[in-house]
């Protein structure tokens, strides 16, 4: 990845632009350029999206064992850029229509990216709380990554908010360094697979605050407690921990296409499985799609999908 912040040899037209390096990105990327098209991928923060900060995958056919998110994240790369894709870091910041082609305009480049066809692979991101403290204390004391920010917690109590997947995962993962993890969830049932729950139900070190939500983040410097409220009971009472992580659902980054092209009430954009969006041409994949599953697995099929969606479109609109 020694090339990823050279944007000196982008070019000045593609056939396939990827936005996000992510594994939809990725694999979007990679196939369109073994249907040999000229491909660009761009990613704004660091290839591999939140896979890449994921301590373990366990649930990606093939490898059976498992592997680390960061080397996961790093064959993803390695497999696009042997087929000649250029991977680069990059912002963009408008896009425009120009009859069949769209124009790019990238963060600290001075002439625009033609290409004929776009695939956003723009991700989400975590939902916030939107309580009193939770922005003051964000970095300290509040976290939305355990992998990032779970060895500052050796030895210390801290809690989880949420009871899905990432929730119940991440939890398990904190018990690696935390004395205590309480995990806060709004209802009286998990949502989350029941491997995680078992595993979770299974270990001393976590325990459960059901029918509760978090009311504010309180502390002076730093976290050092949560106002707690029984939905059920409307009980107020308050937790001492030294650190909350945060998982309660996505929020698509859409803000870049909002005016573009079709949202869904939630933000998503709306793409049926041939992924193509409301715009001829501009195609959607991975997390930032609507779908009942966002997953490692289905960002990769949505990419592959993707991709071939593009080099449809590019011979029947250019003759190619």
């Amino acid at each position: 990845m020694q090339d990823f912040f050279n944007i000196q040899d982008i070019e000045e037209e593609y056939d396939v632009v990827v936005l996000g390096g992510g594994p939809a990105g990725m694999t979007a990327a990679m196939y369109a350029a073994r249907d040999d098209l000229k491909t660009l991928v761009l990613e704004k923060q660091f290839p591999g999206g939140q896979v890449a900060i994921t301590e373990f995958v366990e649930n990606y056919p093939g490898f059976y064992e498992g592997i680390m998110g960061a080397d996961l994240s790093e064959n993803f790369y390695k497999h696009a850029e042997k087929f000649g894709v250029l991977i680069r870091s990059g912002e963009c910041l408008s896009i425009e229509m120009d009859k069949e082609y769209k124009i790019l305009n990238i963060k600290n480049m001075d002439k625009p990216i033609r290409t004929k066809s776009i695939i956003l692979c723009l991700g989400a991101h975590w939902k916030k709380l939107d309580v009193p403290g939770e922005n003051k204390f964000y970095g300290r004391g509040v976290s939305f990554c355990a992998t990032c920010d779970g060895s500052f917690y050796k030895d210390k109590e801290i809690a989880v908010v949420g009871g899905g997947d990432s929730a119940i995962e991440e939890g398990l993962y904190l018990t690696k360094f935390a004395s205590k993890v309480t995990i806060i969830h709004r209802r009286d049932k998990l949502r989350a697979a029941k491997i995680y729950q078992d595993r979770a139900f299974a270990n001393d070190k976590i325990e459960f605050l059901w029918d509760s939500v978090v009311t504010a983040v309180n502390g002076e410097q730093q976290v050092e407690s949560l106002s707690i409220k029984n939905v059920k009971t409307e009980e107020e009472s308050e937790l001492k921990i030294a650190g909350v992580f945060v998982f309660i659902g996505q929020t698509a980054d859409t803000e870049l296409v909002k005016e573009l092209v079709k949202l869904d009430e939630s933000g998503f954009i709306v793409a049926d499985e041939s992924t193509e969006t409301s715009v001829p041409g501009i195609f959607a994949a991975g997390d930032v799609r609507w779908k009942p599953l966002r997953q490692i697995t289905t960002a990769v099929s949505d990419g592959s999908v993707a991709a071939k969606g593009a080099q449809k479109y590019i011979g029947e609109t250019f003759g190619e």
